[in-house]
């Protein structure tokens, strides 16, 4: 079966993996989210529980016709009904378990799986082949009375089950007469009924996560779009520290044979911004208040000095890449790369970025810690880098590894940077410090009106010293650089979907970087045009397009980062947090009222 981006996620916000369509763990990495896949088949393009095949966990029935999938509701607990040719059928339900135990979140690096006979006498085989060593090899095994101990790279699993652990071992087919009970987890003994034990961790995770739902203000439009999304987001939140990652995977290419093959299993600054704002919309302020915690240490350490574009989960600034040789790749299309080069380079928008996700509390009262004078202090060595670089080259948003210039887009951030500053001195009474960073910002933009203006052409160029098209330039409406009736923003938003949109989507640029010409559109831009369709008055044709983007949902309700314009089929890592944000800010800005239907 070649490989598809047809996957389900599961987590618990401490690790996650990823099912596929023949209900297969493919991903899932372990002790956390970057740490070494147990499940790498994803991306191993050997045939699926073949010979010499691992990376996987497979619960397989016998003479299966069918198979279908969906989640518990408002949970991201994946139920999978198996059926065979004669009408015998399994319902496999798969999680991570996650609820309050004894006054803090119980969330273990763990996998449980739950495998219900639901018609005739069906029969499986359970196939249970972690890797390690970046799919190196096949981890080794030692087996108990009641479990088997897989040595993974950085620490060892246990599979405690009650089903018949030597037929496991020897992945021998048999008959499922009783529900059966698998929880891979940490190297403990497993001390309650695993049966009782289970079926409560199941019950109590679907709680947690329907409580959660719960309190997300969600439009009445598109709820069902918004809430998956919201679920997939917070997924993306690695809770021990409040770092947000971009996706759940790596090397996805952003097309086929693209060499485009990045390591997205790190908390970038700009993606995390883009993603407490979205569940702030929704009401989500946990992931916030999580996030500004995090936040605040990588500023504290920082020192008033640079500030990486990503970082470790953990708040590890150094993220060495490197390629792992032992897998083949998505389809075959390597390289597989771990680590991100990026952490090396200079992206001055994440100045921005900081200050943008910060800002929220000195003025939201329903927070827990609202941000004082000193939390103010400590950002404004943020405001003045941000003052400093605004106007010197980077290497921009979309990470370009061999190219330098002033981007349009990092300069507005670091403009947001000072003018939000401003106002949050304004809030605490600082009125000399707010007078202070407002004729910063004022002085920042008009260097940014001059210097990025093409009158000749009537628009924004996406650098200073060039005449480029780049849909990062739409934002600018988003950070309130420009008012949606702005000539000059109507000017901009014109050349931008006349250049960029292909069909239903977007392009982040049509001009060559370090790997050539982009052949699939970027799935956020496509949602930033939507945005700025809807506040320059052209909703309907806004509709039609976030209509025709949640079509291009995986089964699962997800997107990933990239689509091919000219297919529909998607690429790029997965799900991407990007992408997902988009469906929300969308949905939220489209969706008529709650009073339209009461």
């Amino acid at each position: 079966m070649t490989a598809t981006l047809d996957l389900w996620p599961i987590g618990n916000c401490q690790v996650s993996a990823l099912v596929d369509r023949s209900g297969r763990f493919v991903w899932g990495c372990t002790p956390r989210v970057d740490g070494d896949p147990a499940f790498c088949s994803l991306l191993d393009d050997k045939p699926p529980a073949g010979k010499g095949a691992f990376g996987f966990w497979e619960i397989d029935l016998d003479g299966k016709v069918e198979t279908t999938q969906a989640y518990l509701r408002n949970t991201p607990i994946l139920v999978t009904r198996h059926t065979d040719l004669h009408g015998n059928a399994i319902e496999v339900i798969d999680f991570c378990p996650r609820f309050k135990r004894m006054g803090r979140m119980y969330r273990p690096v763990a996998f449980a799986r739950i495998v219900r006979p639901v018609a005739g006498a069906p029969r499986i085989r359970v196939r249970l082949r972690p890797a390690r060593a970046w799919g190196g090899a096949m981890a080794d095994h030692t087996r108990g009375s009641n479990h088997i101990r897989y040595l993974v790279e950085e620490s060892v699993l246990r599979l405690t089950t009650n089903a018949p652990i030597g037929w496991i071992e020897d992945e021998r087919l048999f008959r499922v007469e009783r529900s059966l009970h698998f929880f891979l987890g940490p190297d403990e003994s497993f001390t309650a009924d695993i049966v009782e034990a289970l079926e409560t961790m199941l019950d109590r995770t679907a709680e947690e996560w329907r409580h959660w739902v719960r309190g997300l203000a969600t439009p009445v439009e598109w709820q069902e779009a918004v809430i998956r999304s919201a679920i997939t987001l917070k997924l993306c939140q690695h809770e021990e520290t409040g770092a947000i990652v971009a996706a759940l995977t790596t090397s996805i290419p952003e097309h086929a044979d693209s060499g485009r093959n990045w390591d997205y299993r790190f908390c970038w600054i700009r993606d995390a911004y883009y993603t407490v704002q979205a569940l702030n919309r929704l009401g989500a302020l946990d992931v916030l208040e999580a996030y500004l915690e995090y936040l605040r240490n990588i500023v504290d350490n920082a020192a008033g000095g640079h500030i990486h574009p990503l970082y470790g989960v953990g708040g590890e600034q150094t993220l060495i890449e490197y390629e792992a040789k032992a897998l083949s790749g998505y389809r075959g299309m390597g390289p597989v790369r771990v680590g991100n080069q990026a952490y090396e380079q200079v992206q001055h928008d994440a100045y921005g970025q900081i200050v943008l996700s910060n800002v929220q509390a000195f003025f939201d009262h329903r927070l827990l810690r609202v941000g004082g004078v000193e939390d103010f202090k400590a950002l404004e060595p943020i405001g003045e880098r941000a003052w400093q670089v605004y106007d010197q080259p980077d290497a921009g948003l979309w990470e370009l590894r061999t190219k330098s210039h002033v981007h349009t887009y990092s300069a507005a951030m670091c403009w947001a940077a000072c003018d939000r500053l401003a106002n949050a001195a304004a809030a605490l009474g600082l009125t000399e410090r707010a007078e202070f960073w407002q004729d910063r910002a004022q002085t920042m933009r008009r260097k940014i009106e001059e210097e990025a203006w093409r009158p000749e052409t009537n628009r924004l160029s996406a650098t200073f010293a060039g005449d480029d098209l780049d849909a990062s330039l739409i934002q600018l409406l988003d950070l309130r650089f420009f008012a949606p009736d702005d000539p000059r923003f109507r000017g901009t938003l014109k050349a931008v979907e006349d250049g960029l949109r292909r069909g239903s989507h977007m392009l982040r640029y049509a001009t060559e970087d370090d790997f050539g010409l982009p052949h699939t559109a970027f799935n956020v831009c496509t949602f930033w045009l939507i945005e700025a369709l809807h506040f320059t008055g052209r909703d309907a044709d806004a509709r039609i397009l976030l209509e025709e983007m949640l079509e291009r949902r995986t089964p699962a309700g997800l997107l990933s980062e990239d689509i091919d314009p000219n297919t529909g089929e998607l690429w790029g890592n997965y799900p991407q947090t990007y992408s997902l944000v988009g469906m929300i800010n969308c949905a939220v800005l489209l969706s008529k009222p709650w009073s339209a239907i009461r």
